[in-house]
């Protein structure tokens, strides 16, 4: 399972990938996020959901482990270039 540490930072850099082009308003931050946690969580769309895309997206180009190490650096990444 992802363990995700809150920091809203996926949420804050939408633009990056067309896949969230519609959670956006063209700034790039997610119109759901409140603070740095989703305000809709409960019923946050499937490609926010990490566990779960696994499942209908990447299982037949990765192992687990992989996706959820690949989500993993995806988060450092976005972490540091938050601190520049």
């Amino acid at each position: 399972m992802f363990k995700c540490d809150k920091c809203g930072q996926c949420c804050r850099n939408l633009h990056k990938s067309p896949t969230y082009a519609d959670l956006h308003n063209g700034d790039g931050v997610c119109k759901f996020l409140n603070g740095n946690l989703c305000s809709i969580y409960e019923i946050r769309p499937l490609v926010c959901r990490v566990d779960e895309s696994y499942d209908v997206f990447f299982k037949e180009q990765m192992s687990y482990e992989e996706y959820i190490q690949r989500n993993y650096e995806c988060c450092e990444i976005l972490k540091r270039e938050m601190e520049v």
